[in-house]
C-alpha cells in the first residue's frame, strides 16, 4: 500500500466517523500529525500501518460510533448516531468546482466586467515594481481564459517596453489553456522578448516549475515551442498546432479526497520567439527547476470562498508569497459580497453567506503560516477605498425597466450564483418554483442594474 492509498483510507474513515484527521492520528498511533506527514512525503513502518488498521477495525465506522467528550480531566464515552451517508453530497467543497462550471463561467466572463476591473487593479501595482536583470518576472496563479493576463501583459509592455518578460501561468483546465493561448500571438508580436510558460502544477510547485513528488516528477512532460517567423498570423498558426499535444497531455481529474481538480500528468509548456532565442537564453527555464523571485504575482480568485482559512493560507497564498523576489508584490483578489448580487442570493437563501473570510483574517493566517520566513514581507490590507473595487453586469440603458427581458434575468441570476459559488444541487432545488426569477427581477429594478464587489490585498517583499 502506498501513502496515497493509506491517506484515502484515513480520509474516508474520518469522514464517516466525524473524526478530525489529527484526532484520528492521536488515537490510532499517538501522532496527531500523521496525515500531514504522509502528505508531505513521510513514511511509516509496517508496525504503524498495522496499528492504524487495527484501530479502524476496533472502531468501525458503520452503525453506532463512540465519541469522546473532554471535560477537564474527565473523559467519558457517549454514543452518537453515525452521520448520514448523504452528508458529503452537500459538501460545497465537493459540489462546486469554481472554474470547472464551464457554461456558468463563460456566460459570467462575457456578461460582466470583472476581468477588465481585475486587470486594471493589477496594473496599478506595476508602478511599484523595480525589476532586476535579466527580465521582468510575473506569475499568474490562475490564468483562466487569459483575459486578465493578456491585459496585464499589454500594460507591462507599456511601462517596461524594452525589458524581456518571463511570464509563468498556472492553469489546470484544458479549455482555459486553449482560450489563453488564443490571445497570445499578438503579445509575442508586440513584445518579442517574451518567454511564456504555462503549467498545470500545484501552487506549491508551479512558481519553481519543479515537482516535489518523485512519482509525479518522473512523468513530467516538458515541451518547448520556439515560434518561427515574425508575424502574429504565423505565431497563431503554430500555437493552434499545439492542440493535439494539449489534448493528449493536459488532462485533469477530481481528487477523491478533496473534490478539487488534479492533473493527470504534470506539464510545463515553454513558448518564445526563435529569432530572440539568443537574447532570451538566460531567461528560458530548463527542466530540473528554476528560481522563482517574481516581481509580480497575480492571485485572482485563487481559492473557493467557502474553503477553510487554513487551506487559503497554507496551500495557496503562503507558497505564492514565498515565490516573491526582492521588491516583489503579490496582489490577491477575491469576492467580497455586500452587493446586489448577494442580495439576490439572500432573497432565495436568507442565511447563506459564502464570503466567510475577509482580507484581514487571511493576511493574519498567512503571516502565522510563514512564521520566520515572513519577516521581510509587508502585509498590506489597505483601507476599503483602495482595497475594494466594483464591477458590473453589462446591460443597455433600456434593459432595466418595468419589463426586464428573460435573457437579462437569466444572465443576472447566473452571475449571482456563480460569484456566490452556489452548488448545483441547491440551484436545482429552487429552479422549479420560479422564485429565483422574481428575486432577480426585484433586485435589478430596485438597484437599476447589477454589480459586485471584489476585495484585494497585497503582500510585498522588502527590497534588498
Amino acid at each position: 500500500m502506498n501513502a496515497q492509498q493509506l491517506l484515502q483510507e484515513i480520509s474516508d474513515y474520518c469522514r464517516q466517523t466525524g473524526l478530525a484527521e489529527s484526532t484520528f492520528g492521536r488515537r490510532a498511533v499517538n501522532d496527531g500529525k500523521l496525515a500531514a506527514r504522509l502528505r508531505n512525503g513521510g513514511r511509516i513502518t509496517t508496525d504503524t500501518l498495522d496499528r492504524i488498521h487495527g484501530f479502524m477495525a476496533a472502531h468501525p465506522a458503520s452503525g453506532e460510533r463512540p465519541a469522546i467528550i473532554t471535560r477537564g480531566r474527565d473523559l467519558r464515552t457517549v454514543t452518537q448516531p453515525a452521520p448520514a451517508a448523504a452528508a458529503t453530497a452537500h459538501d460545497p467543497q465537493r459540489n462546486f468546482r469554481f472554474f470547472d462550471n464551464r457554461q456558468k463561467y463563460l456566460l459570467f466572463v462575457n456578461t460582466c466586467s470583472e476581468k477588465w476591473e481585475v486587470a486594471h487593479r493589477v496594473s496599478e501595482e506595476l508602478a511599484h515594481l523595480h525589476p532586476r536583470p535579466p527580465a521582468v518576472r510575473i506569475f499568474d496563479a490562475g490564468v483562466g481564459d487569459g483575459s486578465v493576463l493578456s491585459r496585464v501583459m499589454r500594460a507591462t509592455h507599456d511601462r517596461f517596453t524594452h525589458m524581456p518578460f518571463y511570464i509563468v501561468g498556472k492553469e489546470i483546465s484544458l479549455e482555459d489553456v486553449r482560450l489563453s493561448l488564443q490571445k497570445m500571438s499578438d503579445r509575442f508580436f508586440e513584445h518579442p522578448a517574451t518567454v511564456l510558460v504555462l503549467t498545470n502544477l500545484a501552487y506549491s510547485d508551479a512558481p519553481w516549475l519543479a515537482v516535489k513528488s518523485l512519482n509525479a516528477a518522473s512523468s513530467l512532460v516538458w515541451h518547448e515551442l520556439p515560434l518561427a517567423g515574425n508575424s502574429a498570423h504565423r505565431f497563431e498558426q503554430q500555437i493552434i498546432a499545439l492542440e493535439p499535444f494539449l489534448a493528449q497531455n493536459w488532462k485533469a481529474g477530481v481528487s477523491a479526497r478533496t473534490g478539487n481538480p488534479v492533473y493527470d500528468r504534470p506539464v510545463v509548456l515553454v513558448i518564445y520567439r526563435e529569432d530572440h532565442r539568443f537574447l532570451l537564453d538566460p531567461i528560458i527555464p530548463r527542466p530540473g527547476g528554476t528560481r522563482a523571485d517574481y516581481d509580480l504575482v497575480i492571485a485572482s480568485q485563487p481559492y473557493r470562498a467557502r474553503a477553510s482559512l487554513d487551506f487559503k493560507a497554507k496551500r495557496v497564498i503562503g507558497p505564492l508569497a514565498r515565490a516573491l523576489g526582492p521588491g516583489g508584490r503579490l496582489i490577491a483578489i477575491h469576492s467580497h459580497g455586500h452587493d446586489p448580487g448577494m442580495e439576490i442570493i439572500q432573497r432565495v437563501w436568507p442565511d447563506d453567506n459564502p464570503f466567510i473570510h475577509n482580507r484581514h483574517q487571511i493576511l493574519k493566517a498567512v503571516k502565522q503560516e510563514l512564521g520566520p520566513a515572513g519577516r521581510d514581507l509587508n502585509f498590506n490590507a489597505y483601507a476599503d477605498n483602495r482595497s475594494l473595487f466594483r464591477y458590473e453586469m453589462h446591460t443597455l440603458p433600456s434593459e432595466i425597466s418595468e419589463s426586464i427581458g428573460t435573457s437579462t434575468l437569466f444572465a443576472a441570476w447566473n452571475a449571482a450564483i456563480y460569484v456566490a459559488q452556489v452548488e448545483d444541487d441547491r440551484v436545482a432545488e429552487v429552479a422549479a418554483d420560479g422564485r429565483y426569477i422574481e428575486a432577480t427581477r426585484a433586485v435589478l429594478r430596485e438597484r437599476g442594474g447589477l454589480w459586485f464587489f471584489d476585495e484585494s490585498y497585497v503582500i510585498s517583499r522588502r527590497r534588498a
